[in-house]
């Protein structure tokens, strides 16, 4: 398929620099997985897994777990949070369940109600990978929405 070493790292160079939206007002029902960064600032129920950037706008809603390199929240999320680099919390920031982070930045106003693990040690984020059954394996376990 690819002719040499060079084309294969410019297809995954252009797949890790590609940037993703999703607009205030719009749900989406269902589990989102990129390899690119990722700007949600409406309503996404399911998990949402990149190996790049997340950011999560004053309007977005999440119902379900986050699993990413670097985040930055504005919004609400009801979900593990889970972030192999930095995670900041802005000030409108509002996360029901627990976070698991190597570095935390927590700005005045921002609310968390969970357990925290810093310093963990980095984890590859894997996409599109599924089990024997045929269903994706997240590596994180779905919190109980508080």
């Amino acid at each position: 398929m690819f002719n040499n070493k060079q084309e294969k790292i410019q297809m995954a160079q252009d797949i890790t620099s590609s940037s993703n939206t999703i607009g205030k007002g719009t749900t989406i029902n269902g589990d989102l997985e990129t390899f690119g960064n990722i700007r949600i600032d409406g309503k996404v129920i399911g998990n949402i897994k990149t190996k790049s950037k997340l950011v999560l706008g004053n309007t977005s809603h999440i119902e379900g777990n986050v699993l990413s390199q670097n985040a930055e929240i504005e919004g609400e999320v009801k979900g593990v949070v889970e972030i192999t680099e930095l995670l900041i919390l802005k000030p409108s920031a509002v996360v029901h369940g627990d976070i698991i982070t190597n570095k935390l930045i927590v700005e005045s106003g921002a609310t968390f109600n969970g357990e925290c693990k810093m310093g963990v040690s980095n984890k590859t984020i894997k996409i599109g990978e599924e089990t024997a059954n045929g269903q994706s394996n997240p590596k994180i376990e779905k919190a109980k929405a508080v």
